[in-house]
């Protein structure tokens, strides 16, 4: 049936004040970047700042790891020295350095990220061409929000600690990165790797250390407890780390690639075919929270999630050739059965899960009849503030998780925090 309209229910619609994953304040300083020898002229600089990323987590120090199921703590991101650090890339090659930035200043704080997915487990040799062991990504329908249910189902999930049974820092395992095909664009990453044969081995170097000596936690669990600065610079630099893991061959030619423009791009090594820049890969994928002629809000559950009680709203990847209005019309009424007004712009914020840029959108529903393709969407509802006020207290449905845009797309709807 038409939507009984009442008055334009976008009319008081404001752009997000916050969102955690969209808070860097870091002037990039794009021309440094093809400088010759930055990464170790930066290195040698007492007032360089060493993070470190690994199969899609960030380190952070030993027991913070513990933390990430707390609502009111903080957090931080461990660093290195970046005397040592320079030493250790060049043992091992394979540790990908990446320039995030300069804050400036009397300091001239300058953030250097080193990927170190791909670095040979304590114990292991360097072999060339060799392939690392478990894999990252958890399989899911393939949606643009397939695991927001794992963020939420038996606590924070997503944050869990990565030295817990079963975690990343307990196997030490090199983390394997496959195809991404089949896999979500807010996917996380399977904390499960396998553990090869223990033998006997000299000593640990720095990055080898750093597996066991620092806890790893996802994104999601670090940015809510961090503070903008830090929130940012983990969100760059597992981004690019997920990138550069999983891009390892040029998808023009099929030649190994090397990394270039300080860890911003890379390098196809087919000289034949003029050493092409690749840079990284963003995918698109529009989320809106859909409200009725009488303000209430749509929620929906899908397949994928895991948790049951998880309600959010519309989200998807855009087509190719398909503007971002006509991408929130064409998800909400394939995944609901309802049609689309008028459509306004929220905010934006990445997602590299592992690379979507989730844009945000708060449109007027023109019907109101839902009827779920029972594939994708299971179940959607319309509820008012009171209705899901009571469905939260009892229950009954679980909010998103406190990094997702889609929380705060709801508290904007909503008026208050959750």
């Amino acid at each position: 049936m038409t939507a009984d309209i009442h008055f334009s229910p976008l009319a008081l619609t404001r752009a997000l004040p916050f969102l955690p994953l969209a808070q860097g304040d870091i002037d990039y300083q794009v021309d440094r970047r093809g400088e010759p020898d930055l990464i170790d002229t930066l290195l040698a600089d007492p007032a360089t700042k060493v993070v470190l990323t690994r199969g899609g987590l960030v380190a952070v120090p030993r027991g913070q790891g513990d933390l990430v199921d707390y609502e009111s703590v903080k957090m931080r991101l461990a660093t290195l020295p970046g005397a040592y650090v320079g030493e250790e890339l060049r043992r091992y090659p394979e540790a990908v350095a990446m320039f995030l930035g300069s804050y400036g200043g009397v300091r001239g704080e300058c953030v250097i990220a080193v990927d170190i997915s791909r670095v040979p487990d304590a114990g292991e040799g360097a072999v060339p061409g060799a392939q690392p062991n478990g894999v990252l990504g958890v399989q899911d329908a393939g949606t643009v929000d397939g695991a927001m249910g794992l963020a939420n189902a038996n606590g924070n999930a997503a944050g869990k600690r990565a030295g817990e049974s079963g975690g990343a820092a307990e196997s030490a395992a090199p983390f394997g990165v496959p195809d991404s095909a089949g896999q979500g664009a807010d996917d996380a990453f399977d904390e499960s790797v396998s553990t090869p044969a223990s033998h006997a081995a000299p000593k640990p170097t720095l990055l080898q250390q750093a597996v066991t000596r620092f806890d790893w936690v996802d994104l999601r669990g670090f940015a809510p407890h961090a503070n903008a600065r830090e929130a940012g610079q983990a969100t760059s630099a597992v981004t690019l780390g997920i990138w550069h893991s999983r891009q390892r061959f040029c998808p023009t030619c099929g030649a190994p690639v090397l990394p270039a423009l300080a860890g911003w791009a890379q390098r196809c090594s087919n000289q034949a075919d003029g050493n092409r820049i690749l840079f990284p890969r963003v995918e698109p994928a529009v989320i809106t929270a859909v409200v009725d002629g009488q303000d209430r809000l749509l929620l929906q559950h899908n397949a994928a999630w895991k948790d049951p009680n998880l309600y959010s709203v519309s989200a998807g990847f855009v087509e190719a050739g398909e503007n971002l209005e006509h991408a929130c019309r064409r998800e909400t009424r394939e995944e609901t059965g309802i049609q689309l007004g008028e459509v306004r712009y929220l905010g934006s914020q990445p997602w590299p899960f592992p690379a979507s840029l989730m844009m945000a959108f708060k449109a007027h529903a023109i019907t109101t009849d839902v009827h779920v393709d029972g594939s994708e969407t299971v179940t959607a509802r319309w509820v008012t503030r009171d209705e899901y006020t009571a469905e939260l207290i009892a229950g009954r449905m679980v909010a998103p998780g406190r990094a997702t845009i889609a929380r705060y797309m709801i508290e904007e709807w909503l008026g208050r925090e959750l």
